[in-house]
């Protein structure tokens, strides 16, 4: 009986964690004025223990009139349903089109009556790439994908976008109406100029201006829909979509909106005034009981931002918080900041959690798109995309106008159950795995190789852009994106490459537990041609601590001990 019930409660957990753990992505959104060079961007992780990382591409096309577009659920690829395709789609590399639109995601679930919708066909994933095929600017962007699930039905749960074109960037928060209903309510907003947001699967939109087209749109019955259901009997001024449609919990505090509140707080102060929020302990007050003490939707950082600044704001687990997860025991003698899931687990009938970071170890993809208004659209749109873990990835230039996708990227080069050796994933993947297995050693060498290939991306930008631009000014379109395409292309593949060779050194370097000895950029031999001693570098002394203190007199050396 006793293991009857333990199996039930494992199935319960899955199901109640199953939508966090499973869709649990993390994106970042930097308006013009909150960069160094006035370019937007926003960012996303991909995050799926199924998600293979891969670069999706979508050549632009010419479709007769009745031609059917087919849907598949791009989480599990079940087929959905088709729609009809526009006279003409344009060119998609990964979540970016030819004109600089980018579009990412993180799904909040919400209200669970919501999020089921029968004869839905559009699921969040077919919206995203759907919409770029057919939108050219941000406010575009909402339309079509506000049209299509009012037209076509929505088929998954609540959902969080990032969207953003050279000139703005708008968060749009959307959720179903439930069976016996067709389509969504939602909210967009326009992220002020000179300041950043971010959402995490947590809804981040609380009360909007009811009267600013200009920077703010919604369904017609955002709210009275709410009033329908009973979920609402304030007035409309007073109306928050977050607390409504998805009320904040512990886990909406501390396993979401905490990766923004960690984001935040590594280009702005003050972020210690929330702590106490995304630690899980809401606060409420006020004639709604809406929780007080939430981060805000935007802040405005301390500095303008490079494309640098917003990578390292997907690298973070927590690092000198009070979260920090490479500090307590979990992370073990040499500071691993991963826990192997599930996200909550129990001892003695006391639930407790594992803390979920930006960076986590189940990322398929990740992406910083940056547009920027100053160059034509097929050059002016990166895609810096990175596979596998986010804070041991590095983030290629892949142009928004290229026509070829590298083979380290291609979709069908390998997947989550087939090892490639051309593929990135699998490069970045085995670096990753063997780095947790001695973590505060082996990160180190890993971030000496990503520090160099960024680098060296960042500045030759310049450089190839001002090429790309002269040959799509004054000689051919074509001309110019081939050659970006052949850029982004040998790239790619050139990193992909240096990763494997990365990998090959660690491998060589602290085989068995010991760490070989270098010497000018070279492993030590004896006069003899012999490998040098290695450093048996053993555990830290707190870890024997640690030992001693829980296993008493066990391990304890008595008598002779030769």
């Amino acid at each position: 009986m006793k293991k009857i019930f333990w199996v039930g409660m494992l199935i319960v957990s899955f199901l109640i964690l199953n939508q966090q753990i499973s869709n649990a992505c993390t994106n970042f959104l930097v308006t013009k004025g909150a960069t160094i060079d006035g370019s937007t961007m926003i960012t996303y992780a991909a995050d799926s223990h199924t998600l293979y990382g891969e670069l999706y591409f979508q050549p632009a096309a010419d479709h007769p009139e009745g031609t059917m577009r087919k849907i598949y659920e791009w989480d599990t690829g079940t087929y959905l349903g088709e729609i009809p395709q526009p006279a003409h789609t344009y060119s998609v590399v990964g979540n970016m089109n030819e004109f600089q639109l980018a579009i990412g995601e993180t799904t909040f679930g919400g209200r669970s009556e919501l999020a089921s919708q029968s004869g839905a066909i559009m699921d969040y994933g077919s919206l995203i790439y759907v919409t770029l095929q057919r939108a050219k600017t941000a406010r575009e962007a909402i339309q079509v994908m506000t049209d299509l699930v009012t037209e076509f039905g929505y088929y998954s749960s609540g959902e969080s976008f990032s969207i953003a074109d050279p000139e703005e960037v708008w968060i749009l928060e959307l959720i179903g109406k439930g069976e016996g209903e067709k389509g969504a309510v939602w909210v967009a907003q326009r992220i002020p100029d000179g300041f950043i947001s971010g959402h995490a699967n947590q809804a981040r939109i609380t009360t909007f201006p009811l009267n600013d087209s200009k920077n703010c749109v919604y369904s017609k019955d955002v709210i009275s829909f709410a009033r329908e259901k009973g979920w609402y009997t304030g007035t409309n001024r007073d109306f928050s979509f977050s607390d409504v449609y998805a009320p904040v919990d512990f886990g909406g505090a501390r396993f979401c909106d905490a990766r923004v509140w960690a984001g935040f707080n590594k280009v702005s102060n003050g972020m210690e005034n929330y702590t106490e929020y995304v630690k899980g302990n809401i606060e409420h007050d006020g004639e709604n009981n809406f929780p007080s003490n939430r981060i805000p939707l935007w802040i405005k950082p301390d500095k303008q931002l490079s494309v640098q600044d917003v990578m390292g704001m997907m690298r973070d687990h927590f690092e000198g918080t009070e979260l920090d997860m490479t500090q307590d025991i979990g992370a073990g003698p040499y500071q691993l900041p991963y826990r192997w899931r599930g996200l909550t687990w129990e001892v003695d009938s006391v639930e407790y959690c594992n803390e979920r970071a930006i960076s986590t170890q189940q990322t398929g993809f990740s992406f910083v798109a940056q547009s920027r208004s100053w160059l034509p659209d097929p050059i002016g749109g990166i895609l810096w995309f990175g596979v596998d873990d986010a804070y041991s990835t590095c983030y290629a230039p892949m142009y928004c106008g290229i026509t070829e996708i590298p083979e380290c990227f291609k979709v069908g080069n390998g997947d989550l159950l087939t090892y490639s050796g051309t593929s990135a994933f699998w490069a970045f993947s085995a670096v990753a795995n063997f780095a947790y297995l001695r973590y505060s050693d082996m990160i180190q060498d890993i971030q000496i190789i990503q520090k160099e290939l960024e680098d060296k991306f960042v500045a030759y930008v310049p450089m190839i852009d001002k090429a790309a631009e002269e040959l799509y000014n004054n000689k051919s379109k074509k001309q110019a994106r081939k050659f970006i395409t052949q850029y982004s292309v040998n790239e790619a593949n050139n990193m992909t490459k240096r990763w494997q060779k990365l990998g090959q050194y660690l491998l060589v370097k602290y085989t068995d537990g010991n760490i070989k000895r270098e010497k000018d950029g070279e492993f030590v031999r004896t006069e003899t041609g012999m490998p040098a001693s290695p450093i048996f570098a053993g555990y830290p002394e707190w870890w024997y601590e640690i030992i001693v203190k829980a296993t008493g007199e066990h391990f304890k050396v008595s008598g002779n001990s030769h």
